[in-house]
C-alpha cells in the first residue's frame, strides 16, 4: 500500500467561521483504494462534530475505488466529472446510489452531463482561479437546484467577498492568514493585561497575584474557566476558580491554556477562524512530539502551534508581541523562523495547510513520522480544535 498524505484547507462562512474541513488526499502514485484503506484506519480519530468534512483526492479523479471506504455520516466526498462519463461510468453511478454518500461535484464543462445521470449532489464546488465574479454569479444562479454553491481557491480577501456577492455559500482557502492591515506599533491595553497575567504565571508568582491579575478583567477568568472546562480538556470534574484551576493542573499546564487566552483578544473579524487554525497547529504539534522529545517540551510545542498567528488575530508583528513576553527560547526561534527543536514541527503542521503532498512528505521523513502517524495527529487535532468554544 502507498503512502497517502493528507492536507487540509478549511471551509469559511459569511460569519467568517470554519463551518467544515475540505481534506485533500495526496496519493503519491497510490489508487484510490489505498486511499479508502487509508481513511478507513482513521476511523477511531475521525472528527465526527458538527462540521462536514470534503475529501478530494487533489488532481486525481475520486473513482470508484475511494467507495471502498466506509464513509462518515459528516463526510462529503468530492468528484470530478471525469468518473461520470468514463469507461465504467454505470458501475460507478450504481454504487453512488447504493451507497448514498453525501457528494460535491466540483464544476466544469461536463457538469450538465453528470447532473443528467441522477445523482443527487449537496454541494457544487466553483474553483474560484477559473472564473470572474460575474461568472460565477451566473453559474450559481444556474446550478442552484443541484446543489449549494461554494468556492475552492480563494486566494485573497477580496476574492472571498467577491465570491459572497455571488452567491456562495462559504469558500475553501487560507485567506485569512494574511493580515490585512498594518501592524499596530503596541499591544492594545486588553493585550497588554492578558501578557501581564501569562508572565506572571510562567515565573510562578503567588496565587493571591495572579487572581487579583485576573479581577483586572473578569472577562479574562470567564474565558480561562471556559477553556479549561471545555470537551477539549477533558477533566472529570469542573473548575470552579483560578485557585481551583491552580490545585488541579499546576502552574506548567495552567500556562498552556491562558495562552489562548491572548488569541481572543483579537478584534479581526477572522478571529474565529484564525482561533480554530492556531488550535489545531497546537495540538497537532504536541501529538507529533510524543516519543521524539522529551515529554517536558509538549507544552511549549503546543505554545508555539497556539502562538504562531499572533500576528494576524493581534495586528502587531510577531516580534514586538514576543518582545513583552518571557517565553523559552526555542518558541521564539520557531515562531520568528530562526529554525531551533520546534521548527520542524511548525514547518510539518504549515506544509498540512499546503497542496504540497510530496513536502509533507518530506518533512514528516525529517522527523522520522509516518504517514499514519501523521494524518492521526492530523484528525485528532481537527476534533480537539472543533471541540473548543471560541
Amino acid at each position: 500500500m502507498s503512502d497517502v498524505f493528507i492536507s487540509r484547507q478549511p471551509l469559511v462562512n459569511r460569519q467568517s467561521r470554519i463551518i467544515a474541513t475540505r481534506l485533500t488526499l495526496h496519493l503519491g502514485g497510490g489508487s484510490t483504494q489505498d486511499a479508502a484503506r487509508t481513511l478507513n484506519a482513521l476511523a477511531d480519530v475521525w472528527p465526527l462534530g458538527e462540521k462536514s468534512v470534503f475529501i478530494g483526492c487533489g488532481g486525481t479523479s475520486c473513482d470508484l475505488g475511494l467507495l471502498d471506504w466506509v464513509v462518515p455520516e459528516n463526510a462529503t466526498i468530492e468528484l470530478h466529472s471525469a468518473p461520470f462519463l468514463g469507461d465504467g461510468a454505470g458501475t460507478f453511478v450504481a454504487a453512488l446510489r447504493a451507497q448514498r454518500p453525501a457528494l460535491c461535484l466540483d464544476f466544469d464543462a461536463q457538469t450538465a452531463q453528470v447532473i443528467e445521470s441522477g445523482v443527487k449532489f449537496r454541494f457544487i464546488g466553483f474553483d474560484a482561479l477559473s472564473f470572474t465574479p460575474a461568472q460565477l454569479k451566473v453559474l450559481v444562479a444556474k446550478t442552484q437546484p443541484y446543489g449549494i454553491a461554494i468556492a475552492f481557491n480563494v486566494e485573497n480577501a477580496q476574492d472571498f467577498q467577491a465570491c459572497l456577492d455571488a452567491g456562495m455559500n462559504a469558500a475553501a482557502s487560507w485567506f485569512f492568514k494574511q493580515p490585512t492591515a498594518a501592524p499596530a506599533k503596541a499591544l492594545n491595553p486588553g493585550q497588554a493585561q492578558i501578557v501581564r497575567v501569562l508572565n506572571l504565571v510562567r515565573h510562578n508568582a503567588d496565587v493571591k497575584e495572579i487572581e487579583a491579575a485576573l479581577k483586572l478583567d473578569v472577562a479574562l477568568s470567564y474565558k480561562l474557566l471556559r477553556y479549561i472546562n471545555s470537551a477539549g480538556f477533558g477533566l472529570s470534574c469542573e473548575i470552579q476558580s483560578f485557585r481551583h484551576a491552580v490545585t488541579i493542573l499546576g502552574y506548567e499546564k495552567l500556562n498552556k491554556w491562558l495562552s489562548l487566552l491572548l488569541a481572543t483578544a483579537s478584534k479581526d473579524p477572522m478571529a474565529p477562524a484564525l482561533m480554530h487554525t492556531a488550535l489545531t497547529r497546537a495540538r497537532f504539534m504536541e501529538l507529533l512530539a510524543q516519543g521524539l522529545v522529551d515529554k517536558g517540551e509538549h507544552d511549549n510545542l503546543f505554545i508555539t502551534g497556539a502562538f504562531s498567528l499572533l500576528d494576524a488575530l493581534l495586528g502587531v508583528d510577531m516580534e514586538q508581541v514576543l518582545e513583552a513576553m518571557h517565553l523559552p527560547e526555542p518558541i521564539c526561534d520557531a515562531l520568528l523562523g530562526n529554525g531551533g527543536l520546534y521548527a520542524p514541527f511548525l514547518d510539518l503542521a504549515q506544509a498540512c495547510e499546503g497542496r504540497d503532498g510530496g513536502a509533507i512528505a518530506e518533512q514528516a521523513g525529517m522527523l522520522g513520522l509516518s504517514a499514519e502517524q501523521l494524518n492521526r495527529a492530523h484528525m485528532q487535532a481537527l476534533a480537539f480544535a472543533d471541540s473548543m468554544e471560541f
